[in-house]
């Protein structure tokens, strides 16, 4: 194979096409299967749409491709750098230029389904090109190849950017704050949008879409044909740049990597302190927190999203979210925390091989969690209510953020030893240090059932302020106490009596129960089923549901995008109720159907 691979840039980009299918063929199974054949339905679905926007609103298709190249741009970022089937570390050791194995490389991209769907989206510019003739249409269709083209190259580019220059804790945290910005940019990007809706936006914004690399080909389209065929041939210049900037930076990617990727910290390392049991524990975890750069950008990306939300929001004069930037900050925080055991790798055993120290493992890692979120949500808390005037929502947050602390506090360890999702161990990750090397669907899923677990702590605390405003504050410290206490119990307890299990599970993975079938013996249209409901229910119960509600119960805010309170009096009631159950109900097809097909029971029948 290397000699093979070694023939000329033709056979070395032909072996990566191979060695990409072969990858994603022999992935194809379980969770896996399933949630390629969703990603590529909701992709077609968005392809045609942009290719609908060409023919019935024309004016608005450079919107449309700049958020694909937004896709491409924030999708790695998303990620933590991106999922790279061919690691450029594989092929340091050939005898080839690292422009052959970067051009090599960048044909294996190619093949995998997102490129297609984008080219199919892609194809909106012959069609919008059939506007202006058929010289529009050839214009079309050389821009769709090359907008596609530098598309890709720019995500390599930003993918390689991360690997190589994401080494120190700045610049792990400025990843952490573009993260969490994008992630808020996505859920409330509208409200500025809104805002400016009043204004003559529309000349400036035409042509800053035109300007970006997705707007190229319609302004080729528009253009006259010599400064057409100028707007083409910089574009693949464009290309060749990127390509040879992509070379540079994966070979200095590799050398960074084979030197260990972190430089190695100077000085005599500071001792931990003299004391045992949990403050031990603590004290290993905040320099955990303080040193791993993933950590670093999850603990960036969630304060971010705190703080960017509601100030997208002050945009329409609305100040609701303020107050609470600290309790979203900690559900966030949570919701990144969800796999501590995972993300330290095989380093468990040093645990079990400690007698009785799993009650204190538990407890340190509670209590470290509570000390680097804790304060910073407090202070975000207390100075967003100051700030934003409301005095209504002093019961509020100083009855949830003691619930929310101590039911964060609880729920990020019993889900760490109870749905542990294996990683790489720290010294054995890639070259891109922001990847733990585990299973980005399941730690993905793991992070929304946080998102829904801690919110349900603080719902005796809300119930409380309902009744009497000051009755939450005693009820909130008291849940938070009894989460913090008693979840942390129930895994200190697991991980005693499970801990040798635990290990096995990080070292080779989940073993097959006999006589129970896996996530791939469901029905192909179960699957879909479950991975669409898992994906879209958060929306009906969340921030059509859930949200208006509370709206509604306190008079406040305007009706933004809440479909509710866009429709008249009589029937808004009914629609948040409708929202709720349907999100609801989603959540438990998507949880119920599982279990009910893998019963033993059904198992039999079949």
């Amino acid at each position: 194979m290397a000699h093979g691979l070694t023939l000329g840039p033709t056979a070395l980009a032909r072996h990566m096409i191979r060695m990409r299918l072969a990858l994603m063929r022999n992935s194809l199974r379980g969770d896996n299967a399933t949630n390629l054949y969703t990603g590529v339905s909701a992709g077609l679905i968005l392809a045609f749409g942009t290719i609908a926007v060409a023919v019935l609103w024309p004016v608005h298709l450079p919107v449309t491709l700049a958020v694909w190249l937004a896709g491409w741009i924030f999708g790695p970022i998303f990620i933590g750098g991106g999922n790279e089937a061919l690691r450029p570390e594989y092929f340091s050791m050939l005898p080839a230029t690292p422009g052959r194995i970067a051009a090599a490389l960048l044909a294996g991209a190619f093949a995998g389904p997102a490129p297609a769907i984008n080219l199919v989206a892609l194809l909106s510019l012959p069609v919008y090109g059939w506007r202006f003739g058929p010289a529009g249409v050839l214009i079309g269709l050389v821009a769709a190849v090359t907008t596609l083209i530098t598309m890709v190259m720019i995500s390599r580019v930003i993918v390689a950017l991360i690997g190589l220059f994401v080494r120190s804790r700045a610049t792990a945290a400025a990843v952490g704050i573009v993260t969490g910005t994008a992630i808020a940019l996505c859920s409330n990007g509208w409200a500025p949008v809104a805002a400016l809706g009043g204004t003559d936006t529309s000349a400036w914004s035409q042509v800053l879409v035109r300007v970006l690399p997705s707007g190229w080909g319609v302004a080729a389209i528009e253009a006259p044909w010599p400064l057409a065929l100028a707007i083409l041939v910089a574009g693949a210049g464009v290309i060749a740049l990127l390509l040879a900037a992509w070379a540079g930076l994966l070979s200095r990617r590799v050398v960074s990597a084979a030197r260990g990727g972190v430089p190695p910290r100077g000085g005599t390392p500071r001792p931990l302190p003299s004391t045992g049991g949990a403050r031990i524990t603590a004290a290993k975890e905040l320099r955990a927190w303080w040193r791993d750069l993933v950590r670093i950008q999850l603990l960036a990306t969630a304060f971010s999203y705190a703080i960017v939300t509601p100030l997208l929001l002050l945009a329409l004069d609305a100040w609701i979210m303020v107050p609470f930037a600290g309790l979203i900050a900690i559900v966030m925080a949570a919701a990144s925390s969800a796999n501590l055991y995972g993300s330290d790798g095989t380093a468990l055993w040093l645990t079990l091989l400690t007698p009785g120290a799993e009650r204190a493992d538990v407890r340190g890692r509670q209590l470290a969690w509570l000390l680097v979120v804790g304060p910073a949500a407090v202070l975000l808390s207390l100075a967003g209510t100051l700030v934003s005037g409301l005095a209504w929502a002093w019961p509020w947050v100083l009855g949830l953020l003691p619930a929310l602390l101590g039911g964060g506090a609880g729920i990020i360890v019993l889900l760490a030893v109870t749905s542990l999702v294996p990683g790489t161990d720290p010294h054995k990750r890639g070259g891109n240090p922001l990847s733990t090397g585990a299973d980005e669907t399941a730690e993905t899923s793991l992070a929304w059932l946080v998102l829904v677990a801690v919110p349900a702590t603080g719902l005796p605390a809300a119930g409380a302020i309902l009744l009497h405003p000051w009755a939450g504050i005693a009820t909130g410290v008291l849940t938070g106490a009894l989460s913090a206490w008693g979840f942390g119990r129930i895994a200190y307890r697991r991980l005693e009596n499970h801990g040798i299990d635990l290990l096995n599970l990080m070292k080779h993975g989940p073993a097959p129960e006999a006589g129970k079938p896996a996530a791939a013996d469901l029905p192909v249209l179960h699957r879909i089923g479950v991975t669409i409901s898992y994906a879209i229910a958060w929306l009906p119960l969340f921030p059509q549901g859930l949200v208006p509600l509370v709206m509604k119960i306190f008079g406040i805010g305007g009706p933004g995008w809440f479909l509710a309170l866009h429709l008249p009096p009589i029937w808004q009631w009914p629609t948040v109720i409708f929202m709720i159950a349907l999100g609801l109900l989603m959540y438990g097809y998507a949880i119920l159907i599982p279990m009910r097909l893998n019963s033993p029971s059904t198992t039999t029948t079949r």
